[in-house]
């Protein structure tokens, strides 16, 4: 067994989200992505202001004592004369803001800031970069944690300017996450393509913002670069990210950012982009004959499709992408299996599961309904905490094995589901493989039921091994391990 220099997590949450501590799986345990539960709308985009593009490009966060939610504000109507189809609309994007007080039942607060159609009474946060006030493009703002951050810089986002190619990304900032102005009045990045959400947020353990841009290559090719910058203005050469072992794939959005119960684990949400052909395929997918009518205006407006995946990194740019759909189109028979359809919003928030008494479950949004009518839904979908990746085993039985490692605290917890029927041990090991004394597979007691923090038991003392290179072999049967950490 390979020996290697064992890596220290301390009391830190580990996923497995990517193999980076994984020696070996046995049996018939592999590791298995899990899909968010659909639930219900957020908000459906049917005010004057808004439209049936607006849940496609979506930020939300907790902020104290309320949750934030900010969106885009854009329409597009499809229309046909004379047998020629055409889009109308699409300037400018404005951006919306919605509050909830619980990250479920949302409001859209008269806010007064922007005129629109003679009246100050909506919801309308931002309406353009400054530079040509035509909109907004692809708004993505955060709280900056970081401790030298002025007052009147506490939120900041990047943003487009929309509707001036070449697009330009531009640094904004705000005192209240209400009002909204250029840090600068020069853009802090011109190499990329921009079209879609570009945002960034600051990387608290290493000390640095980092940005995650929507960049086109000459060939047409969809996908993402990153780069860092010390004050979010002056930004590194972007670089591409790569996906060892995954196939190639055109990504639109990307919606990276460090997992807030582990932050050395960035975690990605990013829309993939298929595009077909036309073909009887296509003509079997929902709504027929508005696809028709969108893809006479061009082909891929009704034959192209998206979905949402999900990927890790503990770089930030050599990422663990899962090849699987993490959000599929589904079975609605409106709204659906488009081009557009299908955006993860940034951003992942706990609230309360609607079963008294449970755990908080993660909540993230995603839109629906795009192109179509005068509104599209931007819906909530849950997911268990830590649940995106489990290392699961049917009752059969199977295990996995870590590399080396070495921890603080005198517990281990565990995030698991087993059946009634099944079970979970967990054996500590030396490096070479050897099971201690006292922490092998029978001196551990047989794990059943389900929680966030299940402590393990053995027979020896675990805080007489802290600090000293061990493995873990756990052990499964009927059973799902999302997550691990050591503690007191």
């Amino acid at each position: 067994m390979n020996t290697c220099e064992p890596t220290p997590i301390s009391s830190r949450l580990e996923l497995f989200v990517d193999d980076t501590l994984i020696e070996s799986l046995a049996g018939q345990a592999s590791l298995r992505l899990h899909r968010p539960t659909i639930k219900d709308l957020a908000l459906v985009t049917d005010r004057p202001w808004e439209g049936n593009m607006c849940g496609g490009y979506k930020t939300c966060f907790r902020d104290g004592p309320i949750f934030r939610m900010y969106y885009q504000a854009w329409h597009f109507a499809t229309v046909e004369e004379n047998g020629k189809a055409k889009l109308e609309g699409g300037a400018p994007v404005r951006i919306g803001y919605a509050e909830s007080d619980d990250g479920i039942h949302w409001r859209r607060p008269s806010l007064g800031l922007f005129e629109f159609d003679g009246s100050t009474d909506n919801n309308l946060v931002f309406m353009g970069t400054g530079t040509d006030n035509k909109g907004i493009h692809g708004f993505a703002p955060f709280k900056d944690p970081n401790p030298t951050c002025p007052s009147e810089a506490r939120y900041k986002a990047l943003g487009a300017n929309e509707l001036n190619w070449p697009l330009k990304l531009y640094a904004l900032q705000s005192p209240d996450g209400l009002h909204w102005s250029l840090i600068q009045e020069e853009p802090v990045m011109t190499e990329g393509t921009f079209d879609s959400q570009n945002l960034a947020f600051w990387d608290s353990l290493r000390g640095e913002y980092r940005a995650y841009i929507r960049h086109v290559s000459g060939n047409f090719f969809r996908g993402i670069m990153t780069c860092t910058s010390p004050d979010f203005v002056h930004w590194t050469k972007p670089e591409w990210l790569e996906y060892p072992g995954a196939p190639t794939e055109q990504l639109y959005t990307n919606q990276v950012s460090p997992y807030y119960r582990a932050p050395h684990l960035f975690l990605g949400f990013p829309t993939r982009y298929t595009e077909r052909p036309w073909s009887p395929t296509i003509e079997a997918l929902p709504e027929l004959e508005h696809r028709r009518m969108r893809a006479k205006v061009s082909e891929r407006y009704g034959a192209a499709v998206t979905d949402g995946q999900f990927m890790a990194s503990r770089d930030g740019r050599t990422f663990k992408r899962w090849d699987e759909a993490f959000i599929r189109p589904g079975l609605r028979p409106v709204g659906s299996w488009a081009y557009g359809d299908n955006y993860q919003g940034w951003g992942l928030i706990e609230t309360a599961s609607d079963i008294a008494g449970a755990p908080n479950e993660l909540s993230m949004f995603v839109n629906e309904g795009y192109w179509r009518g005068a509104a599209n839904a931007i819906r909530r979908y849950t997911l268990r905490i830590d649940g995106f990746v489990s290392l699961h085993a049917p009752l059969g039985g199977g295990e996995l094995t870590t590399k080396p490692l070495t921890f603080d605290g005198r517990r281990l917890l565990l995030n698991i589901s087993t059946s009634a029927g099944g079970g979970a041990r967990v054996e500590v090991q030396s490096p070479e493989g050897r099971p201690l004394d006292g922490f092998s597979l029978d001196d551990c007691t047989e794990i059943v039921g389900d929680a966030l923090d299940f402590p393990v038991q053995w027979r020896g003392d675990l805080a007489t091994l802290a600090g000293r290179p061990v493995r873990l072999r756990f052990v499964l049967r009927d059973a799902d391990l999302y997550s691990y950490r050591f503690g007191d």
